[in-house]
């Protein structure tokens, strides 16, 4: 045996980000190096304040000196190949200026977040910084004020008044570009309301994205998490409407999935998108494992006419395709049971969006199978006791019915929405839609348990 291995390196692009740093880790330098490495990148760093905070609020700031920072992006520029640079807390008038000189000399993209004011309220930018800004603004590829940030760059209302205003978030938009920006990207995340609207103004396009709200508090960290994200996908090259669009999905789910840590509302889970990545084939063993247990337990009786699919979702699942399941389903033959294909994930549709939507009230539930229902298998749930629920499609809107698929999301709204976790749910169906009862569970074990037993009580 060799006594050294061969070295492997990998080579990724590197990002530098400008920015203070949170000691609660949800936001600034804390946030982005988190960020950038989940997004792919290499992160490096200029340090512009040190912030004693946490998930309540800012409880101190101290700015560190210009050629502090100035030391650290020489240091940074003169040993790494920087492909893109991101700023965030700049704090004070003399480092505003400072970045901007140095962002005029950066041969790479530059993402400028205007952080100006903590998710707590808490200022961070000095008053007087905020007319320095300009100059910055006028070498950025992109910049990415929320509502607030943008109404103190442009004089202009983008929503900061409480609700989405479309029109002035273009207004700003265009304001930003007419300042010297390449584009602009002004979130609505901070305005109240249902609906967050995302306005990106390029000197080309207009592009409105409107996506319901994520309701928590525990956003802290948000925008820097996004402007990171995009930074580094600008970095491996992606066009920027692309980098927008992925990055503003990748910040929904750290959102969404947020730590639940100390006495606030919480951190941004940074690498959410990543570990739901690093699940999926766990996700997918799991569901091969359910089936290979279906098979040797003989649920021929639970299958239905349009066969039986087993779904497993990703801890962090999002979409169908992040979700695995039987390819062409689990269907009968003479004595048993046999899945048609393997598993993959985005093979299930109905089973899929059921549980997703099921998930957006009880996260927890993971995995979903549909089973047949008649009237011996109501008696079966009878006999075990669980809890079920189920969905009229009597009561279904007739524009839910002629949408493909819609079906599935809007009973599980029923069923679940009001807070209820059953672990069984019938549709008893309609002409050309035969009768089915889902079995949901937080693990594939309980899945699996729950279907053997309601065998067991058919039989």
């Amino acid at each position: 045996m060799s006594e050294t291995r061969t070295p492997a390196p990998v080579s990724k692009p590197v990002v530098l980000t400008i920015a203070g740093s949170d000691s609660g880790g949800g936001a600034g330098i804390q946030a982005d190096l988190k960020t950038i490495e989940a997004t792919g990148g290499f992160g490096t760093s200029a340090i512009t304040a040190v912030t004693a905070q946490n998930t309540t609020g800012v409880e101190s700031s101290h700015v560190l000196p210009v050629a502090e920072l100035e030391a650290q992006i020489e240091a940074v520029r003169s040993d790494f190949d920087v492909r893109a640079v991101k700023t965030g807390m700049l704090a004070t008038s003399e480092v505003v200026e400072t970045v901007a000189a140095y962002a005029a000399d950066f041969d790479c993209p530059v993402v400028v977040d205007p952080v100006m004011v903590a998710e707590s309220g808490d200022r961070l930018l000095a008053g007087e910084a905020e007319a320095a800004y300009e100059d910055l603004v006028a070498e950025a590829t992109l910049v990415t004020p929320n509502a607030d940030e943008a109404a103190v760059l442009t004089d202009v209302d983008a929503g900061g008044s409480g609700h989405p205003d479309e029109a002035g978030a273009r207004l700003a938009g265009q304001r930003l570009l007419a300042m010297g920006a390449d584009a602009a990207l002004v979130t609505g995340g901070h305005v109240p309301g249902d609906e967050v609207l995302d306005l990106l103004v390029t000197p080309d396009t207009i592009e409105a994205a409107r996506h319901p709200r994520v309701d928590t508090d525990a956003t802290h960290g948000s925008g820097c998490t996004l402007s990171s994200a995009i930074a580094t996908r600008l970095a491996h090259g992606e066009p920027l409407v692309d980098a927008v669009g992925r990055s503003v999905a990748f910040m929904e789910r750290a959102v969404r999935y947020h730590h639940d840590v100390g006495e606030g509302p919480g951190a941004v889970h940074h690498l959410a998108a990543l570990r739901n990545e690093v699940g999926r084939d766990d996700t997918a063993e799991s569901v091969h494992d359910v089936v290979e247990w279906f098979v040797a337990e003989n649920v021929r009786p639970l299958v239905p006419e349009v066969g039986m699919n087993v779904v497993g979702a990703t801890r962090y699942a999002e979409a169908v395709d992040e979700t695995a399941a039987v390819e062409g389903r689990i269907t009968k033959t003479v004595g048993g049971v046999q899945p048609n294909r393997g598993v993959r994930f985005g093979a299930s549709s109905h089973v899929a969006r059921f549980l997703l939507e099921a998930r957006e009230f009880h996260p927890e539930l993971r995995f979903a199978v549909n089973c047949r229902f008649d009237d011996d298998v109501e008696s079966a749930l009878d006999a075990v006791e669980w809890a079920v629920a189920e969905y009229d499609r009597d009561a279904e809107p007739e524009d839910v019915k002629r949408r493909e698929g819609s079906t599935m999301q809007w009973g599980a709204r029923q069923v679940f929405s009001g807070g209820d976790r059953p672990a069984a749910v019938v549709d008893r169906g309609e002409v050309g839609r035969e009768a089915i009862v889902k079995l949901v569970a937080e693990t594939p074990q309980a899945l699996g348990e729950r279907a053997v037993e309601l065998l067991s009580a058919l039989e």
